[in-house]
């Protein structure tokens, strides 16, 4: 009889494109069942999936609202114990975020394995509660920030992890920089306000210079404003929010500038996109910026701080890439080299030798 693995995922993109890759993973050897919140059905085509939805608490810090607050995580762990039972659950796999935690309790009341996934260069606070009670945390590195070293022999080390679809595109032959500049600028599945009012003035400088199209990811509430500024500017464009299906963009893009989520960084290494990190400044624990560190230490990429943004070293920089190409091909070199064996059917079989582990 087939294994029942239920799949936890946090609301936001971050979360649920590393959920969905683990889903395809396992649909083949495992009865997969999909487990998220209301934000999280925003971020994939609910076709694809079996799936469940249960609203986890919202943290706050407000003192009035922790009463609340205990009530509604009490609430979701008694939904998940029900959740679990009627789906006769063998395996749990959280990929972080609060929503893990209350699923994660009620696995553990139930003695159900549990699984965690920390794609991150620094363990998250979700994890790290649930650390003791996991049996293995798949992670793509042993040098994690803040791992407790008591728990370190649970790590498992994977290649990252990417969706079934990708490696439908890692072949494809991209336009030289020197012909034409394709410019993807990602701010994450929520979009990022701070991209949208602070690179315009950089891309409007290369444009005097050069032929450039501009991808850009941002909020749906910006989409216009943006198609505005651009059309003003004859600039070619294509303006889009969260897009399941993102790498029809990275496969055109032959430079990016981005945020620094693990999941896009992993996207954009993987299909040899040069990028410009620039990390979220509140991302928890400065998560975002180990991320970038950890490609900049392999010379895959360029990292300019939101602290000390100025769009004039942005352009600078964006012309300096352009027109002197050595760092350029050799970032490209090395993405390359990073992600050539990274195989699905390699990934495949060691997360499905991981769970069928005793």
């Amino acid at each position: 009889m087939r294994k029942k693995v239920l799949i936890s995922s946090g609301g936001s993109g971050g979360h649920i494109i590393p959920a969905s890759a683990f889903y395809d993973h396992l649909k083949e050897d495992f009865d997969v069942l999909f487990l998220f919140d209301k934000r999280g059905s925003n971020f994939i085509n609910k076709d694809n999936f079996n799936f469940k939805i249960i609203e986890s608490p919202r943290l706050s810090v407000n003192p009035f609202k922790i009463p609340v607050i205990f009530i509604n995580f009490f609430i979701s762990i008694i939904k998940s114990i029900f959740l679990i039972k009627n789906n006769n659950i063998d395996i749990l796999i959280g990929t972080g975020g609060y929503m893990s935690i209350p699923v994660s309790i009620a696995a553990k009341l139930l003695g159900i394995k549990i699984y965690l996934f920390e794609p991150n260069l620094v363990l998250g606070r979700a994890n790290k509660f649930l650390i003791r009670y996991c049996s293995r945390i798949f992670c793509y590195s042993k040098e994690i920030f803040n791992f407790p070293k008591k728990y370190e022999k649970k790590i498992y080390v994977i290649d990252h992890i990417l969706r079934k679809n990708i490696y439908k595109f890692n072949n494809i032959e991209k336009k030289e920089i020197k012909d034409k500049i394709n410019l993807l600028i990602i701010g994450g599945s929520q979009g990022a306000k701070f991209f949208n009012d602070n690179l315009k003035k950089s891309v409007i400088e290369i444009a005097k210079k050069y032929k450039i199209k501009v991808y850009h990811q941002a909020s749906s509430i910006n989409l216009i404003d943006l198609r505005t500024f651009y059309q003003n500017n004859q600039i070619e464009n294509e303006i889009f929010d969260f897009k399941e299906n993102i790498f029809e963009y990275i496969k055109e893009a032959n430079i990016a500038i981005t945020r620094s989520g693990a999941s896009t960084l992993s996207e954009l290494a993987f299909l040899n996109v040069p990028f410009i990190a620039i990390p979220y400044k509140f991302a928890k624990d400065k998560h975002q910026l180990e991320n970038a560190l950890y490609y900049e230490k392999k010379d895959c990429c360029w990292i300019l701080k939101e602290e000390t943004f100025d769009e004039n070293i942005l352009t600078t920089l964006l012309l300096n890439i352009i027109e002197d190409k050595e760092s350029y091909l050799s970032k490209k070199k090395n993405l390359e080299n990073f992600f050539t064996k990274n195989k699905w059917k390699n990934i495949n079989e060691k997360i499905i030798n991981c769970l069928n582990e005793n």
